[in-house]
């Protein structure tokens, strides 16, 4: 089942919505505006992320109550940037380049990996949010399903080596 939305705050709204629109490649699609129920207001902005209306959504808060909080949703628990991200469907490996030099040409500095059945871009957006976008490059397969099934069991599974990532440097400086 797809999503529909994916909601998240934000605590710049103006850096978010162009970093939505002109580094991913988003389109502004709906905002909503209402008080909120402790006394001030808030926007629930939608972006159409292109994948059969799917979107992505940030609220735009404005209100006392909510005056200090961490956007990073990895950071403010304390993790690390790349532990919770949204990962965006790139159809193609040429959708993928296609995406990775738009984010260059917007002046983002991103990872590539090549995971040997998927290969993805990551970058990080105004909020601290780790974005990526993904191509599947395998299908996964019934024997796939029960390697995952016995690591997903395993009380300490064995250890992979992680893929080795290649960055790649903005083409020009970002705004």
């Amino acid at each position: 089942m797809a999503f529909h939305h994916v909601a998240i705050a934000t605590r710049d709204i103006q850096a978010t919505h162009r970093f939505y629109t002109e580094v991913m490649g988003f389109t502004l699609a709906r905002v909503e505006a209402a008080p909120t129920p402790e006394g001030g207001w808030a926007r629930h902005v939608f972006y159409d992320t292109g994948s059969h209306g799917e979107m992505i959504a940030f609220w735009d808060l404005h209100d006392t109550a909510y005056d200090e909080f961490n956007p990073s949703i990895s950071k403010g628990l304390g993790l690390p940037v790349w532990t919770n991200h949204i990962a965006f469907d790139a159809p193609t490996l040429e959708d993928l380049e296609v995406a990775k030099r738009r984010w260059q040409d917007a002046g983002e500095r991103l990872l590539e990996i090549d995971h040997g059945w998927c290969t993805s871009i990551y970058t990080v957006d105004p909020n601290g949010i780790m974005v990526e976008f993904c191509t599947s490059t395998a299908e996964l397969t019934d024997a796939d399903r029960a390697k995952a099934l016995e690591l997903l069991m395993a009380e300490k599974p064995p250890l992979a080596t992680p893929p080795e990532g290649i960055v790649h440097e903005p083409t020009r400086t970002s705004a």
